[in-house]
């Protein structure tokens, strides 16, 4: 099960990923977050990664769309708190990473 929490501030739309990111659960982003982006022209993007256990290449993908997404909208996309045993799959994303969202946050100066 993947649980995905959205908060949105100061411009910049938090997405706190909980659970396994895989084919099985990677229609909430395909479906939701991504349309969600365009929809609102959202510039910013800060994935939370600290609870992911599990990625494979469809949830890699899914993160992939949103990132394509956020670049259509002129923004950036940022990856924190990312799972040690995980950081050699996120890299693949070619995403900045910070060490938490207060940071990002403070990067992006919004």
């Amino acid at each position: 099960m993947l649980y995905m929490d959205l908060e949105y501030c100061k411009g910049v739309l938090f997405v706190r990923l909980d659970g396994a990111l895989t084919k099985r659960n990677t229609y909430r982003i395909n479906n939701y977050l991504a349309p969600v982006l365009k929809k609102h022209r959202i510039k910013f993007l800060v994935y939370n990664l600290f609870s992911v256990v599990n990625v494979d290449d469809a949830g890699i993908d899914a993160l992939l769309r949103t990132k394509h997404a956020i670049k259509s909208n002129h923004g950036s996309v940022y990856l924190c708190e990312v799972p040690e045993h995980l950081k050699k799959t996120f890299k693949r994303l070619r995403v900045k990473e910070t060490e938490s969202e207060l940071t990002a946050l403070n990067i992006l100066k919004v």
